[in-house]
């Protein structure tokens, strides 16, 4: 019969034995890895070509004095306010709806560039529209469609909107434009 063992003898490896180890293991995990280490060496290159990572490095070089001057800063009531503005702008860009924008962008550029021809047209000269020149004009048909564009824009505007405003409501009672109940 087999004598117990009554000592276990642990190996021990040397530091040497240790280290080329972990230089497997960080090889393994880099080769398992390579795609996304490869796209985040591409992205810290072009941080250096930019100078963005000398400003990261000056940052976190001097980062008491940078971090006193942003709460400094960050104190001020015209910060807060612009703060609460960002909020309230970046909420009601959400709530616009681009399908029915873009067209009326599509005219407000168009109107523009027409307006920059007539500038360029009438630069030297001095001309005047009178009463019945805005008379005859409404006979234009495209004229009397952007008046009827923008009389259709003044009556949705002059609507009661306080129901969504949300500034004034609870984010729970607030109907969003478009949206059943």
């Amino acid at each position: 019969m087999a004598k117990a063992v009554k000592t276990i003898k642990r190996i021990e490896l040397t530091e040497e034995e240790i280290r080329k180890n972990e230089i497997k293991q960080i090889e393994d995990a880099l080769l398992s890895h390579k795609d996304a280490v490869l796209e985040v060496l591409q992205i810290v290159q072009h941080m250096q070509d930019k100078g963005i990572l000398a400003i990261l490095r000056g940052l976190f070089g001097q980062g008491e004095q940078v971090l006193d001057v942003i709460v400094k800063k960050m104190n001020h009531p015209e910060t807060t306010n612009f703060i609460k503005n960002i909020l309230l702008m970046a909420g009601t860009l959400g709530t616009v709806d681009v399908k029915q924008l873009e067209p009326v962008i599509l005219k407000v550029n168009s109107g523009i560039a027409r307006l920059a021809e007539k500038r360029n047209e009438d630069e030297n000269r001095n001309e005047q529209t009178g009463y019945f020149d805005l008379i005859r004009s409404i006979k234009d048909p495209d004229v009397n469609r952007s008046i009827t564009m923008l009389l259709t824009f003044l009556k949705g505007m002059g609507q009661d909107t306080a129901h969504n405003e949300r500034n004034t409501q609870e984010p729970h009672r607030q109907k969003i434009h478009g949206h059943p109940e």
